[in-house]
């Protein structure tokens, strides 16, 4: 779960209001082709680096770049270049979003808690930013202030599989399973296509001991052609249930 959180924080970046100048980072590695011994993001970082050589202004640039570092797990050379942004730009709402999520990833909590607040004093209200500063004090085990922030923002936003899907996360690491499979059992009524959800699921249920709800997460998750082989230790699971 906490795979796919930073993934779609990553790849909301495209879409946020006033960056038409960033594509997502799924589509970006959609649009790829892997060659044999070649590292197609270390290919892109290269060329972002050599064009940077050339125009070392270039706001756009240092973006593109910082992504495929990010990408890498470079933080310490994102941070370098989005510091740079942000310098130039301070209310780069891109660089902005970026460089909370790095400050995040290097444990720097109260830095990327500032990058969000400014954040949302430029955009107000903006989603992908709320559900940033949630997830990070949910982390920084600031637990009550998380969670007031993931319910408020369910409450504005009813129909996002993703706010519940990120509140049945924050419950899950409480041992709050009832409620987290719930909003799990939620997220996936919202998108039947998300694997991710519906394995969450299966594995509440079977803490939970509710097997019937197990079988029917399993046989969902085996219609829609996940392997047998990546199942086989819910099913073992599923049998010591004795009910």
């Amino acid at each position: 779960m906490k795979k796919f959180l930073l993934l779609y924080l990553l790849s909301v970046v495209g879409g946020m209001k006033g960056m038409a100048q960033m594509s997502s980072f799924n589509q970006r590695i959609q649009n790829q082709t892997v060659q044999p011994y070649r590292n197609p993001l270390r290919d892109s970082l290269a060329a972002a680096t050599e064009a940077l050589a050339y125009h070392p202004d270039s706001i756009d640039l240092r973006l593109k770049k910082s992504s495929w570092n990010i990408q890498l797990e470079q933080w310490e050379y994102a941070k370098d270049d989005l510091d740079k942004v942000l310098y130039i730009d301070p209310t780069n709402i891109a660089g902005l979003f970026y460089r909370a999520f790095v400050n995040d990833k290097m444990m720097r909590y109260n830095f990327a808690r500032l990058d969000y607040q400014n954040l949302l004093t430029l955009v107000p209200g903006n989603f992908e930013a709320q559900l940033g500063l949630a997830l990070l004090n949910q982390k920084d085990k600031h637990y009550t202030e998380a969670y007031d922030q993931i319910n408020m923002l369910i409450e504005a936003n009813p129909d996002s599989a993703v706010a519940f899907a990120a509140r049945a996360g924050m419950e899950k690491e409480r041992n709050m399973l009832e409620t987290a499979a719930y909003d799990y059992q939620r997220a996936y009524e919202l998108d039947t296509m998300n694997i991710d959800y519906l394995t969450n699921l299966l594995d509440l249920n079977l803490l939970l001991r509710r097997k019937k709800e197990s079988r029917e997460c399993l046989e969902a998750l085996m219609y829609k052609g996940v392997r047998p082989s990546a199942l086989k230790e819910f099913g073992i699971r599923l049998k010591k249930i004795k009910k």
